[in-house]
C-alpha cells in the first residue's frame, strides 16, 4: 500500500511545486498580449488621427486653393473692368482726335480763304490808290454811248456785287475761324482730361495685374492657367476691328486713287513694306504663315473646347496658347496693316493685324509696355510687333494666338504647322 502511495505523493508534490509557476507564466503572457493589443490600439488611434489630420490639411489646402481661385477670378473681373474702361477711353481719344484734326483742317482752310480774299481786296485798294479815286458816277457819266453806259453799269454792278460777296464770305469764314478755335480749345482740354483718366486707369491696372501675379504664385503649376474671354469681350473687339478694317480699306482706296492720279501725271511707283527686325521667328513650320515666336514650343492649350483647370467649367477657346518667358519677341505671322494695338478686355494688351482678303491674326496677353507697333502701321511677315506677357485673363506668360477669317475664329494650328 505504501509502495502504491509513494508515486502519488511524489506526483502531487511536483504538481504543487509547478502550479504557481504555470499560473505566473500564464498571467505574464496574458499581460504581454494585453499590452501589445493596447499598444496596437494606440498605434491605430494615432494612425487614424494622423490620417484625419492629413485629410483636414488636404481639405484646408483645397479650400485655400478654391479661395485663391475665387480671388483670382475677382481680380480677373477687376482687370477686365479696368481694361474695358481703358479701351473705351482709347476709342474716345481716337474719335476726339479725329474730330480735332478735322476741325484743325477746316480752320486752316477758312484762314487761307480769308487770307486770299484779304489779299484780293488789298490789291484793289492799291490799284485805286495808284490810279486815283474815281467815283462810280464819274465812270458812268464818262460813257461814250448808251451801249457803253449799259456795259459800264453792268461792270460796276458786277464789281460791287463781287466786293459784297467777298466781304460776306470773309465775315462767315471769320466767324467759322472763331468757332473752330473755340471747338479746338475745348477738344484739346477734353483730350487732355481723357489722357489723365487713361494714365490713372493704367496705374490701377498695373496694381491689379501685380496682385494677380502674387495670387497666381500660390497655385500649383498645373493650375496656373485661366483664360475665359467672354463672348461679349470677343464680340466687342471684333466689331472694333471690323470698323477699323473698313476705315483702313477706305483709306487704302483713297490712297490708290491718289496714286493712280499721280501715276498718270508722273508715272510714280509705290514702295513696298520694309524688312523684319529682331532675331527672327522660327522657320520650317510647314504652314502658310510664319511662326510668331523665336522658337517652336509645345502648346499649353489648343483650339476648341476645354475644361478650365481652376473652376472646372467648360468653355470654347478661340486660339492656341504658346507658353514662353515674359519679354519673348512676338513676330507678325504675315504682312499686313495693324488694326488694334492697345489694351482690350480679357485679351489684355492685344495686337490684331489685317492681312487682306478677310484674314486677320490676333496676338493676346502682351506684357505691359510690350506693344511695339501702332494702329494703322504696315508690318512685314517676321517683323517684331510685341513681347510675351500675362496681361488680361491669363495666369501665366504665354502668347494667345488666333487666326480669323472674316472675323470668325479658325484653328490656327494648320496655319503655322502644328
Amino acid at each position: 500500500m505504501k509502495k502504491r502511495l509513494m508515486p502519488l505523493v511524489v506526483a502531487l508534490g511536483i504538481s504543487t511545486t509547478l502550479l504557481p509557476y504555470a499560473v505566473a507564466n500564464g498571467a505574464s503572457n496574458s499581460a504581454k498580449i494585453d499590452q501589445e493589443i493596447s499598444n496596437m490600439k494606440k498605434m491605430k488611434s494615432a494612425a487614424e488621427q494622423k490620417a484625419k489630420d492629413v485629410q483636414n490639411q488636404l481639405t484646408q489646402v483645397q479650400q485655400e486653393k478654391q479661395e485663391t481661385a475665387k480671388d483670382i477670378e475677382t481680380l480677373m473681373n477687376q482687370v477686365d473692368s479696368a481694361t474695358a474702361k481703358l479701351s473705351g477711353l482709347n476709342v474716345q481719344i481716337e474719335n476726339t482726335t479725329e474730330d480735332l484734326e478735322d476741325n484743325a483742317k477746316q480752320l486752316d482752310e477758312a484762314e487761307k480763304r480769308v487770307e486770299t480774299r484779304d489779299e484780293l481786296l488789298k490789291k484793289r485798294m492799291r490799284i485805286m490808290y495808284e490810279n486815283g479815286s474815281v467815283s462810280y458816277l464819274e465812270v458812268v457819266l464818262n460813257s461814250t454811248s448808251f451801249s457803253d453806259f449799259i456795259d459800264r453799269m453792268s461792270a460796276l454792278k458786277s464789281i460791287v456785287g463781287q466786293d459784297k460777296e467777298i466781304l460776306e464770305a470773309n465775315k462767315k469764314d471769320r466767324a467759322l475761324v472763331a468757332e473752330k478755335k473755340q471747338q479746338i480749345e475745348k477738344q484739346l482740354a477734353y483730350v487732355k482730361n481723357l489722357y489723365a483718366q487713361t494714365e490713372t486707369l493704367k496705374q490701377d491696372l498695373l496694381v491689379k495685374e501685380k496682385a494677380k501675379e502674387v495670387k497666381i504664385a500660390s497655385l500649383s503649376a498645373e493650375q496656373q492657367h485661366l483664360e475665359e474671354i467672354s463672348s461679349d469681350q470677343e464680340q466687342a473687339i471684333m466689331e472694333y476691328a471690323k470698323k477699323e478694317s473698313q476705315l483702313q480699306a477706305k483709306k487704302a482706296a483713297d490712297a490708290k486713287a491718289a496714286a493712280a492720279a499721280a501715276a498718270a501725271a508722273a508715272s510714280k511707283n509705290s514702295s513696298s513694306i520694309g524688312g523684319s527686325s529682331g532675331g527672327g521667328p522660327a522657320t520650317g513650320s510647314g504652314g502658310s504663315m510664319g511662326y510668331p515666336l523665336p522658337k517652336r514650343v509645345s502648346l499649353s492649350s489648343g483650339y476648341g473646347g476645354r475644361v478650365d483647370p481652376i473652376n472646372g467649367s467648360f468653355a470654347g477657346h478661340t486660339g492656341i496658347d504658346m507658353p514662353s518667358p515674359q519679354g519673348t519677341d512676338i513676330y507678325a505671322a504675315e504682312s499686313g496693316t495693324v488694326l488694334v494695338a492697345s489694351e482690350w478686355s480679357g485679351y489684355g494688351n492685344c495686337v490684331i493685324i489685317d492681312h487682306g482678303g478677310g484674314v486677320w491674326t490676333l496676338y493676346g496677353h502682351i506684357r505691359n509696355g510690350g506693344i511695339k507697333v501702332s494702329k494703322g502701321q504696315s508690318v512685314s511677315r517676321g517683323e517684331k510687333i510685341a513681347e510675351v506677357g500675362s496681361t488680361g485673363r491669363s495666369t501665366g506668360n504665354h502668347l494667345h494666338f488666333e487666326v480669323r477669317i472674316n472675323s470668325k475664329p479658325v484653328n490656327p494650328s494648320s496655319y503655322i504647322g502644328y
